[in-house]
């Protein structure tokens, strides 16, 4: 394990204990087996370290995400289960790692505030990600969008479902109940947003003239 990973490793830990404003850098080093002047040599201050454990944690969520729509699409799942199953890995991957955290709202705060830059970046990877995933998979499986709606305005739609669910349940806990009630939600949005492709009816066969056959002698 480097020394990055195992820093960033204790911060997490300790962000977890202690919440953002009551964590320390000498907390840090202390939990990461480093001398303060070791770990500052790695990060300058408390906000540089908060700002790597939060872009880890958006790199593993991404991560899970795209895994989880590859496991999806290789099971032969429907535009819904592929959407389920990502965004699901996602939060999950997301709410996991502050499992058990009595902070988990001023983590979720602190991000916003301390690395607001990170959320826009990660909020674009994810709208992209899920729009290529609704475009490969409508593509594969004969599947159009109603209403002239495109990839990237179902993926919007999709994010707005996520928030809706985050207003009932602001720290995504207990997250079992949160992605429960997601599931839902993303399930209905796909279902009013999604046709088959309706292919070509072939034209009927005309029937065969029937040929009158003449007997001698008959009048033309």
């Amino acid at each position: 394990m480097g020394s990055r990973t195992r820093i960033l490793d204790a911060a997490m830990l300790v962000f977890r204990r202690h919440g953002f404003r009551r964590s320390s850098i000498e907390q840090a080093a202390e939990a990461a087996g480093l001398t303060r002047q070791a770990l500052y040599h790695h990060f300058k201050s408390k906000e540089a370290l908060f700002r790597a454990v939060i872009e880890r944690l958006h790199e593993e969520a991404l991560a899970a995400e795209i895994a989880a729509a590859a496991a999806a699409e290789k099971a032969r799942g429907s535009l819904a289960d592929i959407l389920v199953a990502s965004v699901s890995a996602k939060l999950g991957q997301l709410a996991a790692s502050l499992d058990g955290s009595p902070h988990v709202e001023e983590l979720f705060s602190e991000h916003l505030l301390q690395a607001r830059d990170l959320y826009q970046k990660y909020a674009t990877a994810y709208a992209e990600q899920l729009a290529a995933t609704i475009t490969r998979v409508c593509r594969k499986q004969g599947l159009v969008l109603n209403a002239g709606m495109t990839p990237r305005e179902l993926a919007r739609c999709v994010e707005m479902a996520v928030n809706g669910t985050k207003s009932a349940y602001p720290a995504m806990q207990p997250a079992g109940a949160f992605l429960k009630d997601l599931e839902i939600m993303l399930r209905t949005l796909v279902a009013g947003a999604i046709r088959p492709v309706k292919k070509p009816r072939a034209a009927k066969p005309k029937p065969a003239k029937k040929s009158i056959s003449r007997k001698p002698g008959d009048r033309r």
